[in-house]
C-alpha cells in the first residue's frame, strides 16, 4: 500500500466520501442492478403455473432486461461523464421504481411481461453501477477498492433479504405484489438517501492523483481504450463469468428444487448467495487495495467452477448446496470489484462513465442472455446441468484472463496518463 505523506489517510478519505458511500450502497441495493435478478427467480413457478408460460418465456424478460439495459450502459456512462452522476443516479432511479410496480399489472400475454421490461430497461439503467461507482471513485484512492467493495455490498443485502421478504409477500399476496413492495422499499430508503447524500466531490474534495496537473480528472479517452488491449482482456472476461453466473444466480431458487427441496429451503439456500457476495466485497476490496487486483482476483473466481460441480445432480444432500451458492456469491462478489476497479486503476477517472458503460454492456449483455440459456437447458432436459457443466469452464477461462492484465500504469503525465503505484508499466499499442 502507498506510503506517500502527500496521500491522504484512511481517515480522510473516509469522513469526506462517507455519506455519499451509504447513498450509493442503498442505491446500488435498491436500484435496477440486484431486484430484478434477485426477484425474478422467485416468481418464475407462480408465473408458469398461472399463466400456462413455459420458464424460458417467464426468463426471457429478465433477458430483454439485461440486454436492452446493456446497450444503453454506454450512453448512461456518457451523460454522467458529461453531467455528473448525481442526476443521472436520482432521475433514473426514480424511473426504475415506477418501471418495475408496472409488472404488477402483467396481463395473461407474454408480449405485454416483454413490453414492460424493455420500460424498465430504458429508465432504469442509470440506478446501476455505471453511475454510482463514478461518484465514488472520485472520492476515494488509497482505499477505492474497500469503498467500492463497501458500495457494492448494496447488491449482497439485497441478495441476503431478499429471497425470504419475496417468498414472504408471495405467500401472503401472490407474486404480483413483489415488484410494487420491493419498489416502494427503493421509494422511502434509497430515493431520499440520494436525493441528500449522493454527489461527486469538488476539485479541492478529491485525492491527490486523481487529478492532472489542470486540476482536471485525468485518464484515457474511450478511443484510447479501445486501442489498449487490458481493455479487450477485461471485456472477454467480464463475457465468460456473465454468462455462467447470471443464469445460475437468476434460476437459484428452481435449481434447488430440481433436488427435491421446498421453495422455502431453496430461498434459504439462495440467500447464502448473499452471504458470499457480502464477504466477497469487503474481503476482496480490502486486498484490492494492497495486492495486484488481478492475481487476487484469480483465485477467487475459480470457486463457482467448484459450485458447479456441487449443483448439478439430483442429490437431497443440502450442505453441498450451501457450499456451491456461498462459494457463487463470493466470487459474485469478487466479479463486480473487479469491473469497477480495475476500469478506474487502469484508465482513471476523466471517461471512467463511458468505458465502463462499454464494459458493462458486455457484462449486461451476457448476463442477461445467461438465464435464458439455463431455461433452455432446463426445458430441453429437465435439469440444469449441461448448462451448469459449461459453465465450469466459462469461470475458468474468464479467471485466468485477468492474469494478462499486467502491472498498473505508473503515473499521471501531462497527456492524461494515469496514477499509480510508482512501478514501470510496460508500454501498449
Amino acid at each position: 500500500m502507498r506510503t506517500d505523506p502527500a496521500v491522504p489517510k484512511v481517515q480522510s478519505e473516509f469522513k469526506l466520501g462517507t455519506k455519499p458511500l451509504i447513498a450509493a450502497l442503498l442505491g446500488v441495493a435498491l436500484g435496477a442492478s440486484p431486484i430484478p435478478y434477485n426477484s425474478i427467480g422467485l416468481v418464475i413457478g407462480p408465473i408458469t403455473q398461472e399463466m400456462g408460460w413455459s420458464v424460458e418465456q417467464v426468463a426471457n424478460g429478465i433477458t430483454i432486461f439485461g440486454v436492452v439495459a446493456a446497450l444503453l450502459a454506454p450512453l448512461y456512462g456518457f451523460f454522467a461523464d458529461k453531467i455528473g452522476s448525481r442526476k443521472v443516479a436520482i432521475w433514473s432511479l426514480g424511473a426504475f421504481i415506477v418501471s418495475f410496480s408496472l409488472l404488477y399489472f402483467t396481463p395473461p400475454n407474454v408480449h405485454w411481461w416483454y413490453a414492460i421490461w424493455v420500460l424498465i430497461s430504458l429508465f432504469g439503467i442509470g440506478s446501476t453501477p455505471v453511475t454510482w461507482s463514478r461518484g465514488i471513485s472520485q472520492w476515494f484512492l488509497d482505499n477505492r477498492g474497500l469503498a467500492l467493495g463497501i458500495m457494492l455490498v448494496g447488491t449482497s443485502l439485497t441478495a441476503i433479504v431478499l429471497p425470504k421478504l419475496g417468498t414472504a409477500i408471495i405467500e401472503a399476496w401472490g407474486w404480483r405484489a413483489v415488484f410494487p413492495s420491493l419498489a416502494g422499499l427503493s421509494l422511502v430508503i434509497a430515493m431520499p438517501l440520494a436525493i441528500l447524500w449522493f454527489r461527486e466531490p469538488e476539485a479541492h474534495e478529491r485525492p491527490p492523483k486523481i487529478s492532472n496537473a489542470k486540476g482536471e480528472l485525468a485518464g484515457q479517452t474511450l478511443g484510447e481504450a479501445f486501442k489498449n488491449y487490458r481493455f479487450w482482456v477485461m471485456v472477454l472476461s467480464t463475457i465468460l463469468i456473465s454468462l455462467a453466473y447470471g443464469g445460475a444466480h437468476v434460476h437459484m431458487v428452481p435449481m434447488i428444487q430440481t433436488h427435491g427441496f421446498t421453495a422455502s429451503d431453496a430461498a434459504g439456500v439462495a440467500t447464502l448467495i448473499g452471504i458470499g457476495i457480502f464477504l466477497g466485497r469487503i474481503v476482496v476490496g480490502l486486498l484490492f487495495d494492497r495486492f495486484w487486483a488481478p492475481g487476487v482476483a484469480f483465485p477467487v473466481l475459480l470457486l463457482p467452477a467448484i459450485s458447479c460441480y456441487l449443483l448439478m445432480g439430483t442429490s437431497d444432500a443440502l450442505m453441498p448446496l450451501y457450499i456451491g451458492a456461498f462459494l457463487l456469491g463470493l466470487a459474485a462478489g469478487a466479479e463486480s470489484d473487479v469491473i469497477a476497479f480495475m476500469v478506474a486503476r487502469y484508465f482513471g477517472m476523466k471517461n471512467y462513465g463511458r468505458i465502463f458503460g462499454v464494459v458493462y454492456l458486455f457484462f449486461g449483455l451476457c448476463a442477461g442472455l445467461s438465464p435464458k440459456l439455463y431455461a433452455r437447458a432446463f426445458d430441453q432436459t429437465g435439469s440444469y446441468d449441461s448448462m451448469l457443466q459449461i459453465a465450469m469452464f466459462l469461470f475458468i477461462g474468464g479467471a485466468a484472463l485477468l492474469l494478462l492484465l499486467g502491472r498498473y500504469p505508473d503515473e499521471i503525465e501531462e497527456n492524461d496518463q494515469i496514477s499509480s503505484h510508482g512501478v514501470k508499466a510496460p508500454q501498449t499499442s
